[in-house]
């Protein structure tokens, strides 16, 4: 069994990914709401709900061969106030590697470190904010990485994220899973801008991650949308024509395009300002723009439905928001509606963990414990 901490944990979606053959021995999270959802669908003997800045390396067991980080987001997104690491909620960070320090003179390192973030990380304060986590990553003995992973790979929601996974400098790594170059899937422009204003020190530790991309097709959005959904009522026809009508021309060819498809179409609307007007703008590519905790109306997804003349539009469900992350009906979701869609927006999607582990936890832990074993033999 390979073991794990997590943090910042939310609803365990880390936990989820990673399956089975990991057991998680410590997770933490500062929210309530989240951590009662945490302790529904994993337990919680290994849960602490509570600030981070109080966890102590004594309520972390042994030694974990992974800690995973999916530290707040809302200071590093490009949607954010800016404040970047130096911010209350994404300087979280810096408290949850002091801990990373501790277990470090400890003599209890782990030896894989996963960190999750949005994609506007890599770029935060011209890229000071990623050479930061770079360097305090470097400087405590790893090498280190990094991807920018969609989720749109693997379920219909565009969600690209950044994943920086760091390895013990001890800990070989083997060959097959990295490249001398970036790779086209998960190193993107911005990416390998970042990596190229890092100091040739930082350079000299850096891992290009050689990650195939998943073997099955992503399902469809309309797969994933219900016709009788629950917690979530249809609109009235008159607020489906007010929608229609906050249209731009362009939008609503659109829709007229969807009604002459002959078939249910299923599309997704997000309101925006645009020159000062609220606009609504809508998509039938198949694929959900990225869910977005519910601070306020504009960041929830509305559903619209097209089936010739008849248009239906409604708030995407939790059940739907939860499967878009990846989670499966089994999941225990909160009760309220705006806590459920919470609980989503806020999370890392599962498949996305799942590969991450097929592809490098599990096949460097695994290296590792065999080295481990045929020394014992010897």
């Amino acid at each position: 069994m390979r073991l794990f901490y997590e943090f910042f944990a939310g609803g365990g979606m880390a936990n989820a990914g990673l399956g089975d053959s990991w057991q998680c021995l410590f997770a933490n999270d500062f929210c309530p709401k989240k951590g009662a959802a945490y302790k529904a669908n994993w337990g919680d003997d290994h849960l602490v709900v509570d600030d981070i800045a109080n966890i102590k390396t004594y309520q972390l067991p042994r030694q974990a061969d992974l800690a995973w980080a999916s530290f707040p987001c809302q200071d590093l997104s490009l949607a954010g106030n800016g404040a970047g690491l130096a911010g209350k909620r994404s300087g979280t960070f810096w408290t949850f590697w002091k801990l990373m320090q501790a277990l470090d003179k400890d003599g209890r390192k782990p030896p894989i470190i996963a960190l999750e973030n949005v994609y506007g990380a890599s770029t935060s304060h011209g890229g000071k904010d990623f050479e930061a986590i770079i360097k305090s990553v470097v400087a405590q003995g790893y090498r280190v990485g990094a991807m920018v992973i969609d989720t749109v790979h693997f379920l219909p929601q565009s969600r690209p994220r950044l994943f920086i996974v760091a390895v013990d400098i001890h800990v070989p790594i083997p060959n097959h899973l990295f490249s001398d170059l970036p790779t086209e899937s998960w190193h993107v422009p911005a990416l390998i801008k970042a990596f190229e204003r890092l100091p040739r020190e930082l350079k000299e530790r850096w891992i290009w991650w050689s990650v195939p991309l998943p073997q099955t097709k992503p399902k469809k959005l309309e797969e994933i949308i219900e016709d009788e959904p629950k917690q979530v009522q249809w609109h009235t026809k008159e607020e489906t024509d007010r929608l229609c009508e906050m249209m731009t021309e362009v939008n609503r060819l659109k829709v007229a395009e969807a009604q002459r498809a002959g078939r249910r179409m299923v599309g997704t609307i997000y309101r925006r300002m645009r020159a000062g007007v609220q606009r609504a703008e809508v998509r039938f590519d198949g694929v959900s723009g990225c869910l977005r905790t519910p601070s306020g109306g504009s960041s929830r997804q509305t559903i619209i439905v097209v089936n010739g003349r008849k248009i239906r539009s409604r708030l995407l469900s939790p059940r739907e928001a939860a499967f878009l992350m990846g989670l499966d009906k089994d999941y225990i979701l909160p009760e309220k509606y705006t806590d459920a869609y919470h609980l989503a927006g806020d999370g890392v999607a599962v498949p996305v963990v799942n590969h991450l582990a097929r592809h490098i936890f599990d096949p460097i832990i695994d290296s590792v414990r065999s080295v481990h074993l045929m020394s014992k033999a010897a």
